[in-house]
């Protein structure tokens, strides 16, 4: 369940020191590439440029991560959970009596989501790789060694998902405990060695950087933008943490950690300016390097898990929201719900995450390709929050529009700074997010028409009575339970089954799961049952489920026995639709879309499957739909 925001101050230490270790491994980890490649494009290296470009980091960790992330958005959970779903959800509820402004936030929401995915293919790839880049620096002679290591990690990581994050979670605080300290240490020691780089605290420097390099202080606002990478991770796990464990470990000791890590490689250039070909691994001691580069991976790796489970989450949520085909999710942890493999997802990622580090070779080259995807989220979660605040906090028009102006400023700024990036390597995460958006809109297309379709043919059992009392059929003992996508009137497999075997049975259950648009339901909430019929007695089941959870219809039939439901769960027969689609030639499906629909609609995961229906109780019914 969500984290709640009341813990003691045990509890509050555990879950800060868990956020530690889960939470901010993204961002953690960009101090080994950030201030390199601010650097890369032959920007001079002397005192001006460095304080400006220190400080231009230093705002933008304040502004957007402290200021926009930590303060203002993580205030928008929806019942202790955050993330872009999350915040979909809460904007849709604070927009219910206007269907234009409902299709705009789905839009611009799935649009946010389908970037993250691209976020997710990048990050393992480029994190994992300048952490094993150290060899460069550590063991010149190894440097060819650098692509197959990086290859071993990673498949080492994705092939571990099936086991679970929690077992390898244990170990996460720890190590990223340690390693921020590192990255403090190191930063300090240099940071004494040339303490006129604090300087760069003042916001002068960053704006007078921007005024003397004109068009190129524009470009490099692509490269800052590395620097915060992560922060929508901190309001994406909110749910496993709490709101105040997250400030805790952000404001008392990750923010200062990579502000001395940033401000000491600042230190570090002013004195050697030669140290910019890895000025994170240059940082520490000959006799670090080794232990140090063993610690860069293992953070690199905690940060690739944070990013791949965010996945599965994601696509958890957007399952049970409807914007995307059911497929195979598999629980690991008996404990923790949020603990999910969804194995599509990963072997896909796996190959995504191959190809990026095949094709670009090097974290330099990586770098052209991220940003772009984080700063497209990033407006994506300025314009929701703007519509949660306006339609849910009821601020007043002036204070909302100033939230809405100032970030949405600084948002569009490393955008449009990152759009010069599409060419050379930022055109990836747009085509895999707009792959992705194509098709979750044409999967939520096809449902509505389906939705339209199911309506058209849809009878009453008013009517149905009557029908029946003309032609009555023959009762068998037992129960039946229907599976229906509608809260109203017959359900097609029902009158597929009367169709065909003539046969009622003498207990007839029409069973619908609904997903609400809050993250949980307890089970207090679950079930509700109504009897209605007038010749004979019918009962409608609703089961309701948070768009985090996963339904399971064995556990809700125990509670719906004692909610007072007349019926023995094991000899209860399941009739589930086999649907078969086609298309007529006029459907008001565009043509481009309907053999995608068609692929994602055949190729779903089986609902016998995914609601956790016991297989041996299915019976099977062919129906056949044209749209």
């Amino acid at each position: 369940m969500s984290a709640t925001q009341n813990h003691s101050t045990k509890q509050l230490a555990g879950l800060t020191l868990g956020a530690i270790g889960v939470v901010f491994g993204d961002i953690g980890t960009s101090p080994l590439y950030a201030l390199k490649e601010v650097f890369h494009g032959g920007l001079p290296i002397d005192q001006s440029h460095v304080l400006g470009v220190l400080s231009l980091i230093f705002w933008s960790l304040t502004l957007v991560v402290s200021t926009k992330y930590v303060i203002f958005i993580m205030h928008a959970d929806n019942k202790g959970e955050g993330g872009i779903m999350a915040l979909m959800a809460l904007a849709l509820n604070g927009s219910k009596d206007n269907a234009g402004k409902m299709r705009f936030i789905v839009i611009i929401g799935l649009l946010g989501a389908a970037l993250f995915y691209g976020d997710g293919m990048i990050t393992p790839a480029i994190s994992v790789l300048s952490a094993v880049e150290g060899l460069k620096v550590t063991a010149p002679k190894l440097e060819h060694y650098v692509l197959p290591i990086t290859i071993a990690v990673l498949s080492l990581l994705f092939i571990l998902q099936a086991k679970g994050a929690g077992a390898v979670g244990k170990m996460f605080a720890p190590i990223m405990c340690f390693w921020f300290a590192t990255m403090a240490v190191m930063g300090i020691v240099n940071i004494i060695a040339a303490p006129d780089v604090l300087m760069a605290i003042n916001p002068y420097y960053a704006v007078h950087l921007l005024f003397e390099l004109g068009w190129q202080g524009f470009l490099i606002m692509g490269a800052v933008v590395l620097a915060i990478t992560g922060a929508e991770a901190l309001y994406a796990d909110m749910g496993h943490f709490g709101l105040k464990p997250i400030r805790y470990a952000w404001f008392g000791f990750v923010f200062p950690a990579l502000l001395l890590n940033y401000f000491g490689q600042g230190a570090l250039l002013l004195e050697h300016p030669e140290a910019i070909k890895n000025p994170f691994y240059l940082l520490a001691p000959t006799w670090a390097l080794y232990p140090l580069l063993i610690l860069s991976t293992l953070a690199t790796v905690i940060a690739s898990q944070a990013v791949i489970s965010g996945t599965f989450s994601v696509t958890r949520q957007a399952i049970q929201l409807g914007y995307c085909p059911r497929m195979n999710i598999i629980h690991t942890s008996g404990d923790e719900m949020g603990q999910v493999y969804i194995p599509v997802v990963n072997w896909l990622l796996m190959v995504s995450v191959f190809v990026l580090v095949l094709t670009f070779q090097s974290s330099s080259a990586l770098a052209s390709a991220y940003g772009i995807a984080v700063t497209g989220t990033m407006i994506v979660d300025t314009v929701l929050a703007f519509i949660v605040i306006q339609a849910l906090w009821h601020w007043t028009k002036f204070t909302s529009f100033t939230f809405l102006s100032i970030f949405l400023v600084i948002d569009f700024l490393f955008l449009s700074s990152n759009s010069l990036k599409i060419p050379s390597g930022g055109w990836l995460p747009l085509a895999v997010g707009t792959v992705l958006f194509l098709i979750m809109t044409t999967w939520i297309k096809g449902r509505e028409l389906l939705s339209e379709y199911m309506d058209d043919r849809r009878i009453l059992f008013e009517e149905l009575g009557d029908k029946m009392h003309d032609n009555p059929l023959t009762t068998v003992p037992g129960s039946a339970i229907y599976l229906a996508k509608s809260l109203h009137g017959v359900p097609q497999v029902f009158l597929h089954n009367l169709e065909h075997n003539h046969v009622l049975h003498e207990q007839i259950i029409i069973l619908t799961i609904v997903t609400k648009e809050d993250p949980y339901v307890n089970e207090a909430h679950r079930v509700k049952i109504r009897e209605f019929g007038q010749d004979r007695t019918y009962y409608r089941v609703k089961l309701y489920f948070g768009f985090k959870q996963t339904p399971d219809v064995r556990r809700a039939l125990e509670l719906c026995v004692q909610e007072g439901l007349p019926i023995v769960p094991e000899d209860v027969s399941f009739f589930v639709g086999s649907e078969r689609l086609s298309f007529r030639n006029k459907s008001p499906m565009p043509k481009w879309r309907r053999p995608l629909f068609k692929f994602l609609f055949h190729n779903a995961s089986s609902p016998i499957e995914f609601f956790k229906i016991p297989v041996d109780q299915v019976i099977e019914l062919g129906i056949r739909i044209e749209l």
